[in-house]
């Protein structure tokens, strides 16, 4: 059997073919007509927009010598605007910004929909910035060279074509390119399979290749560590998503570290820091799979292998972060999906440890360095579902100061968390957190809202989600979070548990929690919906292929659902170590169990679902929501689709583009579990 008979939706995979783009629209028109022209929809949208352009939002920032920069978008700069203020400034409650790039003025002189993807500017005068740009918010992006004192891209500066890819300083007149050079230069999953050396005023295309990969590979890449004293030069080869080398270069020479290819590798001043996937044995004593390890480098380059052990997991903690500041290591850990910060010092009899002055006892505590090279302060965020997030500054050693505080933008009052614990069908104890009106009636009647992810070492903790707030808590829905396997709420161990073969755990998992709810009569499946998005929309697409009898709503985003050409569509190569390969007959057997484009079905009742994407999303190819969606649609399941012709793998490229998705998918949620309330 051809692969077209197999699969007679494949024409729907042409990105902006005119047929597959026909096809969408008309399903855009029918959700429109069906969400979007309901009660209270045209009100939620509105309101979700003025929470995303709320000038009293935090403008996060990043320091770079004697500023704060900060990209913002609201309703005057809808596409956003790049800008800087001094810490002085930044200490007020309206600071003055000096906008140093409006890329809703750069969209309409160029006639391109531009969204932000970042800055690189180089030290010490911090007056040159590469800045890369998307159209439409995908992943590919152009570089262009830009000047912070003219306020203007540089003529004839550096610039790199559309492509995955990037540009990274050396020197002035010299940059790290890894990009698109034509034919045989990426890898099979779409990113840059050579890294080179470009020099200024000569032609990209004849930069010298420093590094050349495999095909097989994710990607190469390289930088340059501008730490005074600690100027050092590296490339990195990325194998598979979890794998990677680390190569020091000397004299244009390139030396690999000799450490495991699965751990995570550091390397901040005179420190190589190594966290690890998997238990490791370099000597005499072995180090536990989670650990984060510390160990000078010159000593490790002459042949030391006599690690400092910065954390080891226990059963319930695992490593959250590590941020460096100056003198000092802020160890983030979760313990029972609760974060506990503390901070390391080095001495001569190893290093201390002591809780980080000021961190809550409760919530979810976030710490990153301002300007690690030069200062021992940190930011500091602090929030939970119901806590406005708080953002604070610290230096190691004091009170931290709290500067600004999101305000409320819904109400909490008679709300509260909870944290629970389901049984899965092995028997392992999988946590969730429910925000719930207090004195929550236990009667099966609660409309609840389940959400997962499961995948990739991605841990799930409480965080303020206005959004979240307005468009569900306030309308007096449950909200529930699951800490399902696949994540990295308990390390290494608790991610790997459902790799590949055993992928099942983390819908499992799920379905436990979903059970436990209901069980516990907080909902029951004709008020219970889930939603998920990328890694998570596949796993809300098998709850309800695999466990339809749960659910009354589902709402799958910017999903992986045919895992069968899943390889083959994008950035999907890049995942073959978290799902498999199905080019593999002993793979596809287990992948095909877990494959909702696959195993849907004509002869079962499945809850209503909304699938929504992005024509923009060169991570996740749109035509896995468009098939299955066509699929359903075929077998006469009750399917809506919505596809955002812009947004990248976000969904949406701009606050009003997010705002109309939320507003589709909560309204979707409240028409399905609300009825008859």
């Amino acid at each position: 059997m051809t692969e077209s008979r197999d699969d007679p939706y494949l024409w729907l995979e042409d990105v902006e073919g005119d047929e597959a783009l026909d096809w969408v629209r008309a399903r855009n028109a029918e959700s429109e007509a069906a969400i979007a022209s309901a009660p209270g929809f045209q009100q939620l949208r509105s309101d979700l927009l003025a929470i995303l352009d709320s000038d009293a939002r935090i403008p996060f920032v990043s320091k770079m010598g004697g500023y704060y920069y900060n990209f913002w978008q609201d309703q005057q700069n809808p596409q956003g605007i790049w800008r800087r203020t001094t810490a002085e400034e930044y200490r007020k409650d309206e600071p003055r910004w000096e906008v140093l790039l409006d890329l809703d003025a750069l969209g309409k002189a160029e006639g391109v929909n531009w969204v932000w993807k970042g800055a690189d500017c180089l030290r010490p005068e911090y007056r040159r910035c590469l800045l890369a740009l998307s159209r439409g918010g995908a992943d590919a992006t152009v570089t262009r060279e830009f000047d912070l004192v003219d306020k203007a891209f540089v003529e004839g500066g550096f610039e790199r074509p559309e492509a995955k890819g990037s540009l990274g300083w050396i020197d002035r007149d010299t940059v790290y390119v890894a990009t698109d050079f034509g034919p045989g230069s990426m890898t099979d999953s779409g990113y840059p399979r050579t890294v080179r050396i470009w020099k200024r005023g000569t032609p990209m295309d004849e930069a010298r290749l420093l590094y050349e990969g495999h095909a097989s590979d994710i990607s190469i890449g390289a930088y340059h560590d501008h730490t005074p004293g600690f100027e050092r030069d590296w490339v990195y080869r990325a194998t598979t998503f979890y794998s990677n080398e680390l190569y020091l270069v000397r004299d244009g020479k390139l030396t690999k570290l000799d450490v495991p290819d699965s751990a995570e590798k550091g390397a901040y001043r005179e420190w190589l820091s190594l966290q690890l996937r998997e238990p490791w044995k370099p000597g005499d004593r072995e180090y536990p799979a989670g650990s984060l390890l510390a160990i000078r480098l010159d000593a490790f380059l002459a042949g030391d292998r006599d690690f400092d052990v910065l954390f080891e997991p226990t059963p319930t903690t695992s490593l959250a972060g590590a941020a460096e500041t100056r003198d000092y290591v802020i160890l983030n850990v979760l313990d029972d999906v609760k974060n506990r910060l503390y901070v390391l010092r080095p001495g001569p009899d190893g290093w201390s440890r002591e809780p980080l002055k000021g961190a809550p006892e409760f919530g979810s505590v976030n710490a990153w360095a301002v300007d690690p090279e030069e200062s021992n302060d940190f930011f500091m965020t602090v929030t939970d579902f119901l806590t406005p997030t708080a953002l604070y500054l610290g230096t190691v050693g004091q009170t931290p100061e709290k500067l600004k505080q999101l305000p409320a933008f819904f109400p909490a009052e008679g709300l509260e968390i909870s944290q629970h614990f389901a049984t899965s069908r092995d028997g392992t104890r999988v946590p969730y957190f429910m925000v719930a009106p207090k004195g929550l009636k236990p009667d099966g009647d609660n409309p609840t809202l389940l959400y997962g992810y499961g995948g990739f070492e991605v841990s799930l903790t409480p965080g303020y989600s206005a959004v979240v707030g307005r468009a569900w808590l306030s309308e007096g829905g449950v909200y529930v979070v699951a800490n399902i396997r696949g994540g990295g709420e308990y390390g290494p161990d608790w991610h790997q548990a459902a790799l590949k073969a055993n992928r099942n755990k983390a819908y499992e998992d799920f379905a436990a929690v979903a059970e436990d709810l209901i069980a516990r009569k907080v909902t029951s499946p004709r008020r219970l919906g889930i939603r998920g998005g990328s890694n998570g929309g596949l796993l809300v697409g098998n709850m309800m292929v695999m466990y339809p009898q749960l659910f009354g709503a589902v709402v799958c985003q910017v999903p992986l659902l045919d895992m069968k050409r899943y390889h083959r569509l994008l950035a999907g190569a890049s995942w073959m170590a978290e799902y498999g390969d199905p080019d593999k007959p002993e793979e596809w057997a287990f992948l095909r169990k877990y494959s909702p484009y696959q195993n849907v079905s004509a002869q079962v009742d499945y809850p209503p679902v909304l699938f929504t994407t992005s024509t923009r999303d060169d991570r996740v190819h749109p035509g896995h929501a468009r098939k299955m969606t066509a699929r359903m649609m075929e077998q006469g399941h009750d399917v809506t689709y919505y596809e955002n012709i812009e947004g990248g793998h976000g969904g949406a490229a701009n606050n009003a583009q997010s705002a109309h998705m939320n507003a589709l998918a909560y309204t979707f949620l409240k028409q399905r579990l609300f009825e008859g309330k």
